[in-house]
Order: structure tokens, then sequence, then C-alpha cells
């Protein structure tokens, strides 16, 4: 913990830098995905401070939209795409991700019961071949059920059909460094 508290110290030194800051924030993107440490949402994009508006959560799961139960995934969503007025929004899965391994090897998750609940938002299960490790295949048909969920999403749907709206599906190889986009004319995920 010692040099995260020694880099956060370094970090407040430089007040000049951050000063303008304080007038607000107008990103470019909202970019959703995985909680997991080495995705670093800045770091695969170059994002500065107030360019990335983000959205973390297990597996990336983008929860189906339902006005009786709002969620914080949804006030997230919706804040980035009414107020703030990202153009784009990447929903950016990656391999060896712990929670849809566990979705495609069917682990038994009774002894974290937040973590089993909360993976119940990924239906339908992802399919893929449970003995690799990447989980390659399962991750990239995930984000693609993400990306279908956050389109029934009403300001995500009425921004699309206006043409204000972009949505990108990005598959981030934690091993590697390298980012894939899908393609929807091939049905692939190719290189950026």
């Amino acid at each position: 913990m010692q040099p995260l508290i020694d880099h956060a110290r370094a970090h407040g030194q430089r007040p000049e830098e951050f000063a303008p800051l304080a007038h607000g924030q107008s990103p470019q993107a909202l970019f959703i995905t995985c909680s997991d440490s080495r995705v670093v949402p800045a770091l695969i994009t170059g994002a500065r401070p107030g360019e990335l508006f983000e959205l973390r959560t297990a597996g990336n799961i983008v929860p189906a939209h339902t006005s009786a139960r709002p969620t914080s995934e949804a006030a997230t969503i919706e804040y980035a795409v009414e107020v703030l007025g990202v153009t784009d929004v990447v929903v950016c899965g990656h391999s060896h991700c712990g929670a849809v391994g566990a979705l495609v090897r069917g682990d038994d998750l009774t002894a974290v019961p937040a973590v089993r609940d909360w993976l119940a938002h990924a239906t339908p299960r992802p399919e893929g071949a449970a003995e690799d490790p990447a989980v390659t295949d399962a991750v990239q048909s995930h984000i693609l059920t993400q990306l279908l969920r956050l389109r029934a999403y009403p300001c995500v749907a009425d921004k699309l059909t206006s043409g204000q709206l972009r949505l990108h599906a990005w598959y981030y190889e934690v091993h590697t460094g390298a980012v894939r986009e899908h393609r929807p004319d091939t049905g692939t995920f190719e290189a950026l």
C-alpha cells in the first residue's frame, strides 16, 4: 500500500495541472468495462482526466434496463448520454475474465452470494470453451450481449436513432495489451 500512498501524496503536489477540471467535465466517451485491476481504461486509451467517463462492473455487465428499479449502472449510462453528451460508448471485455470464466465453467459461487447474484444478470450464459484460460470466445460473445442490452436503454436508443451516439465492442488482451474491436461486417474482433 505504501507505494500507492506515496504516489497519491506526490499527485496532489501539482494543483495547477488540475485547476481547469474544477470547471466541469466533457468526456468524449463512456467506457464500460470490468472491475478487474488489470484493465486500466486511461492506460488503454491514453485518456487524461476529464476525457473518459467510466463504468466498471464485475464482468462488465450491463444489467437489463428497467424503470421500475433503477440501478447505479443505469444512472451512470443515462448521465453520460443525456447530461454529459458523450458521443461514443465502448463496452470493453477482457481476456482471462474471472466473472465470465466462472459462468462458462459453471463454478459453485455459494460462498460469494453477492457475486453469484450479480452474475445472474449476465444471462444468457456466455458460450465458450471452459478449458480456455483466456475464455476468449465466451468474453467476446458476452461483450456483444452487453452491447445489445445497452441498445435497450431508452436514452441510448434515442441517441442511436438520431445519429448522436456510436457504440463500440472492444476486447482487451491482458497478456499482450492488444485491443480488438468487433467488426459487424465480418462478425469478428479485429485489431484496432
